[in-house]
């Protein structure tokens, strides 16, 4: 088969077309005909070495793909009732980039009813990502009214953002979004969002100003860095930080006291190395949950450009431009 592999750390053009041998599902694990690729900020950082794929998986970047599934073993737990033959996205913990791919069985999902391949194959590393972070880790619900939380999302006109923002707005939730330029701005506002320029405006006047002074209840950081103090200004009362992204620094200083006079919580995490079983089960959730709104078209994907598969390293260029409004896709 055809693979993109990483030749070694670098910038965009370490990215090469070579074979590698057909991979084979082992237990638990079926194989897919890939027909398209994500492409994701992770892989930028694996292909810089500043991101090593978990034990066990694949050295190619790419976590997640379209495609038909071929063989494997169906004989476990199969919630979806996948068989051969079927059309797919899948949750790759590494190797998306290729003409096939390996992927744990309860981490792959029926493609939505009425979506092509490339749009599927939009979905799956962004809405896990969204669903695990805002509404498991940061529970995005209703507050003790019954009216429903506000969330704000950093960065709304990136592949998580755009989905953050349609799928919070979907389920009825004030959405505000953070973006470096207008164009970007009315992208957000498009999908359901109160957009907020960064670049021309201070977030936290702003956000306080939309929401009579209290502030949102949860906040979607990809960020970090000198953002984390601010963004405890921007928080209501028992509101809910999560940091799934360090895009501007690690280190963080912040007031003790301001986080406990207002009773925030922080969290954070990294889908990439967690359980088969951790993501499966939010695979059982999106199924559940949001599946049911790409058939109401509650939902759509946004996809900014397609490379071929060739081009990988286009895409990557582009990606570290951050240009993009919405989501880089590979097509094989």
């Amino acid at each position: 088969m055809q693979a993109i592999e990483i030749a070694h750390p670098g910038g965009p053009d370490v990215l090469r077309l070579t074979r590698r041998s057909i991979p084979q599902p082992r237990t638990g694990e079926v194989l897919i005909k890939v027909a398209a690729s994500g492409v994701n900020r992770p892989d930028v950082f694996q292909r810089a070495g500043h991101y090593a794929p978990p034990p066990g998986a694949s050295d190619l970047p790419g976590l997640e793909v379209v495609g038909e599934l071929v063989n494997g073993d169906f004989s476990g737990h199969n919630p979806f009732g996948l068989k051969p033959g079927d059309a797919v996205c899948a949750l790759l913990a590494g190797g998306g980039y290729a003409e096939y791919a390996v992927a744990p069985l309860g981490q792959c999902l029926p493609v939505p009813s009425g979506m092509n391949a490339l749009e599927a194959a939009s979905l799956p590393e962004n809405y896990f990502t969204v669903w695990s972070n805002v509404f498991d880790r940061g529970g995005l619900g209703r507050d003790q009214a019954g009216a429903p939380e506000s969330l704000l999302v950093q960065g709304g006109s990136s592949g998580i953002g755009v989905t953050a923002i349609q799928l919070a707005h979907a389920l009825g939730h004030p959405v505000f979004a953070t973006a470096g330029n207008d164009e970007k701005c009315r992208a957000c506002e498009a999908l359901g969002a109160r957009a907020i320029n960064y670049r021309t405006e201070d977030f936290v006047e702003r956000v306080k100003a939309m929401t009579e002074g209290r502030g949102v209840n949860v906040i979607l950081d990809m960020v970090a860095g000198d953002y984390v103090a601010r963004e405890i200004d921007a928080l209501a009362y028992d509101g809910r930080l999560v940091i799934i992204a360090t895009l501007g620094g690690t280190n963080a200083k912040l007031d003790a006291g301001k986080l406990m006079h207002r009773r925030i919580s922080m969290t954070g995490s990294t889908l990439r190395p967690r359980s088969v079983e951790f993501k499966s089960a939010i695979a059982a959730k999106l199924h559940d949950n949001v599946w049911p709104l790409f058939a109401e078209g509650r939902l759509r994907p946004v996809i900014h450009e397609v490379f071929p598969a060739s081009d990988a390293a286009g895409a990557h260029a582009l990606m570290e431009s951050s240009t993009h409004i919405g989501k880089l896709l590979l097509r094989w």
